[in-house]
């Protein structure tokens, strides 16, 4: 992938790119906030301790605490699902138009290597047809 190709796609003014990371972080930013908030209230942890839970809760890594009070459990388990498909939505919709580029650019190589293989193999063909009339 080129340089222009990832600044077109980037910079582009038609390209919802940036809406798009910028919708997709916030929304993120969002959930690990209320994740966070929710675990001091709950648990009565420190900001601190409270948002490393959610980034490893929400990365699936899995948190080296775990929720002492029952309220607690619920929400770090109703949190999990959610944190986790926001971390994985923010990726997708962050990086997803450069993956399906560089797959698109990817395909149409291989394709140009596959057309210029079978012309080869066509003029070696012909070639070869050739030589077995003039025998």
């Amino acid at each position: 992938m080129t340089k222009e190709g990832i600044a077109r796609i980037v910079w582009h003014p038609l390209s919802p790119f940036k809406r798009r990371a910028l919708f997709s972080i916030v929304i993120l930013a969002v959930v690990m906030a209320i994740g966070t908030i929710g675990m001091m209230f709950l648990e009565g942890w420190d900001p601190v301790t409270s948002f490393y839970f959610m980034a490893l809760l929400a990365t699936a890594e899995g948190p080296a605490l775990s929720p002492l009070t029952v309220a607690g459990k619920l929400f770090a388990s109703l949190m999990a699902f959610v944190s986790i498909g926001a971390a994985i939505s923010a990726i997708t919709f962050t990086f997803g138009p450069l993956f399906g580029y560089a797959l698109r650019e990817g395909f149409a190589y291989i394709e140009k290597e596959d057309d210029k293989l079978k012309t080869r193999i066509e003029r070696k063909d012909q070639a070869l047809s050739s030589a077995d009339k003039e025998d």
